[in-house]
């Protein structure tokens, strides 16, 4: 087994709960550049798209509060 194979095994062995705070500390990562990613002409397309829905009708949106509670009644 190669250094890669057995550091994924030992990832997935590791508890749902420590798996996902590795998830969020390399998403954290990888937000940090986001240069590195660059986005394809779909997603700029889609980005512009919503912005500029925003723009049209700036209290079309739900807060945050708002989905979070929707969220928590559908459980």
């Amino acid at each position: 087994m190669s250094m890669k194979q057995e550091l994924v095994a030992e990832i997935l062995a590791l508890p749902v709960e420590d798996r996902v705070r590795l998830v969020e500390a390399i998403w954290d990562s990888i937000s940090a550049v986001p240069e590195a990613l660059p986005l394809t002409e779909w997603q700029k397309e889609e980005l512009d798209r919503r912005l500029d829905d925003l723009e049209k009708n700036p209290d079309a949106g739900s807060t945050l509060e708002e989905v979070f509670a929707r969220i928590r009644r559908a459980k």
